[in-house]
């Protein structure tokens, strides 16, 4: 398929600039796959959608404050820096903007949010084939430890913030957030509240985690022309056993699994091909690209946010609607023409999408 068969325009006034005041405040337009249906509900109402025996699948990963701000040591040039991976201790690759002024052996100084030295150095050891450098930091025995003192929210660029707002640090992470490691919230669980899920649970939905940290690389648009040609990034996952337990035992009994977000999906899927359809204990990194045609092994619900035209995310929500060939395009993308219509808000503080 054509990376430009998922185009499609967006009004910038439907890109949610901030949170809605209340998590579940948020609207859900559901999505029947079998007739291509529409229902337009608040997103509290996914209660009437989900019955005992369920299985509700969420990703725990935790946003750390990887936007960092830095000026050439020699220079005083400013950079903007985003952490991506860390290697080792004080050893991270980053994106740096600027980049063309970070060759090897710059050093950098940092800065807090209000423009205080941090106390924290870095310099570029490495430049690799994508542009990002490689970091080693000094002044802290682990600057993992000082980021939440003067690193911010990584928030994404269509979201318009010369700075963090106090509102950003608490609602860019879910409240079920519990292992850090990730670059960009896992969106689609941002609508929960502790009390829904609790009254999930009360209405005997089996609610499990997995792990995905997640990447900026999650939200680009695909450059290449076709889909085929296109080299996903790749991100770090863990399953525990538990989940594992929880999710083969739901299959077993024909009930359903209902992923929260496309990167849980990415997850189960993953781990379910190399396992002839089981989910195990597992950790390591993924790079399935997940488009039409395919054969889903575990999903079989999926709530997620309103994607960016060209990502790899509305590809995936694609194959979703239709795991059997292409027409899955054509169902989303009138789902989204419709919530345009009815001013739906987008991507990551926008609405949610549940596709069953």
């Amino acid at each position: 398929m054509r990376t430009a068969d998922f185009d499609f325009r967006l009004p910038t006034e439907l890109i949610a600039q901030h949170p809605m005041s209340r998590r579940d405040d948020s609207r859900l337009l559901v999505l029947n796959r079998v007739g291509g249906g529409v229902e337009h509900r608040q997103f509290r109402e996914l209660l009437e959608f989900l019955r005992a025996g369920d299985v509700l699948v969420l990703n725990n990963s935790r946003v750390i404050p990887a936007r960092l701000r830095g000026v050439n040591a020699r220079t005083g040039g400013r950079f903007e820096i985003l952490l991506l991976e860390e290697n080792a201790a004080n050893d991270w690759w980053a994106m740096l903007r600027p980049a063309r002024r970070a060759s090897a052996g710059t050093q950098i100084t940092f800065y807090d949010p209000k423009g205080n030295p941090a106390g924290i150095s870095a310099t570029v050891v490495e430049i690799n084939d994508e542009g990002d450098r490689r970091l080693k930091f000094s002044g802290a025995a682990d600057i993992r430890d000082q980021l939440e003192r003067f690193g911010e929210t990584p928030l994404p660029p269509y979201i318009h913030r010369a700075h963090e707002l106090p509102e950003d640090r608490e609602r860019y992470q879910t409240v079920f957030a519990a292992i850090g490691g990730s670059v960009a919230a896992p969106t689609a669980g941002l609508h929960f509240t502790p009390e829904l899920l609790e009254q999930l649970r009360g209405r005997r939905v089996r609610v499990c985690f997995v792990t995905l940290h997640v990447g900026p690389g999650t939200f680009l648009p695909v450059k290449t022309e076709t889909l085929t040609a296109h080299k996903m990034h790749e991100e770090q996952f863990a399953v525990s056993a538990e989940t594992a337990r929880i999710v083969n035992e739901a299959k077993s009994l024909r009930r359903r699994v209902l992923a929260v977000g496309t990167t849980t999906v990415r997850v189960l899927e993953s781990i379910a091909l190399l396992n002839r359809g089981k989910i195990v204990e597992n950790s390591g990194k993924t790079g399935i690209f997940i488009h039409p045609p395919f054969r889903f092994q575990i999903v079989n619900a999926l709530l997620t946010n309103f994607h960016l035209p060209r990502s790899t995310l509305l590809m995936l929500v694609s194959a979703f609607a239709n795991p059997g060939g292409s027409e899955g395009r054509g169902m989303i993308l009138a789902a989204y023409a419709e919530a345009i219509g009815k001013r739906y808000r987008f991507y990551s503080y926008g609405d949610a999408m549940l596709i069953l």
